[in-house]
């Protein structure tokens, strides 16, 4: 494989069941085989993405003492700023070269789930960039419900019912995060000095790329693949709760992303299921023996971001 598959998921919205198995039979392909795709056709205007893209570059322009007040180490449900470094994807190699924002579904402060503090369910923070709220929230709704279309996919590829995600994904947890590689090539010597290389934690990731290179895809032969921007696609991957749910029939792959030549921008969507949801690999292969134990989704997802922030672990962070 030297190139990741392209695949219209317009399909997964037709009326006719056919249409949507063929659809459907590509995810599962690109899933079982290296477990990324590129979604095209996907019905999100470019003037939305582009928008999403103008406030990233809003946001980071901030001086640094504007976005500190918002920093992730303030929210124990991971949301905020993440300064220059201070992220460890890979941490036997070091501190990744990048900065981030993270906003999740966006709960008021009343919210009975935020003030009971479950976990994951916390208020976001807020920049103080006229119209960046709203504009950034539609972005965010956009790609939860590709999101949801994409799982249905999934449902008929795997052979449940084509609902099955639907109950699941009623107020999951989602994660969109901006992120800002600083021009670096040449002054760091890792080949993952951008982002370390890492599988994502969740069920599946939407990630919108700028025109500057960097993000490389490790294939079933352990070589290190391109993932080239194309305009309006999405790059898609598996993470790891659907790969263990899955019974691993879908596959997480490591990825990871080099220094950039020139400053580079990447908008993440990182979906989960709802906090409470189970996550049992006998309920999607039930005629296979487990190979995980059912846990929650709140749980898995904060074992694993506990071990790649270090102010999370000396905490009960959720």
């Amino acid at each position: 494989m030297t190139s990741l598959p392209i695949i219209s998921v317009a399909g997964l919205n037709s009326a006719d069941p056919a249409v949507r198995a063929a659809t459907a039979a590509e995810l599962g392909k690109a899933c079982r085989e290296v477990g990324f795709f590129y979604a095209i056709d996907h019905g999100i205007p470019d003037a939305v993405m582009q928008g999403a893209f103008a406030n990233a570059k809003a946001f980071f322009a901030l001086p640094l003492e504007a976005k500190q007040p918002l920093s992730i180490k303030l929210s124990p449900h991971n949301r905020g700023y993440v300064a220059m470094a201070d992220e460890k994807l890979n941490p036997e190699a070091g501190a990744d070269m990048k900065e981030a924002f993270n906003i999740g579904t966006d709960f008021p402060e009343d919210h009975p789930e935020v003030v009971a503090g479950k976990p994951f369910r916390g208020v976001n923070f807020w920049p103080p960039i006229d119209g960046w709220r709203d504009a950034t929230l539609s972005y965010f709704d956009a790609c939860l419900n590709l999101g949801r279309l994409i799982h249905r996919g999934f449902s008929i590829d795997l052979g449940l019912r084509e609902d099955f995600f639907d109950s699941r994904l009623q107020s999951p947890i989602a994660t969109l995060r901006m992120l800002r590689y600083p021009a670096s090539a040449g002054q760091i010597e890792r080949e993952d000095g951008g982002a370390g290389a890492h599988t994502d934690y969740g069920n599946v990731t939407l990630l919108a790329t700028d025109k500057v290179a960097g993000l490389q895809v490790a294939t079933r032969q352990g070589k290190w693949i391109e993932a080239p921007h194309i305009p309006g696609a999405f790059v898609c991957n598996i993470g790891d709760c659907l790969m263990r749910w899955s019974n691993d029939t879908y596959v997480s792959t490591p990825h990871r992303v080099r220094p950039p030549e020139q400053e580079r921008y990447s908008i993440a969507f990182f979906l989960e299921v709802d906090p409470d949801a189970m996550v049992d690999p006998r309920d999607i292969m039930p005629n296979e023996p487990p190979k995980y134990p059912p846990i929650s989704c709140a749980e898995y997802l904060a074992y694993r971001l506990n071990a790649t922030y270090e102010h999370r672990q000396d905490s009960d962070a959720m």
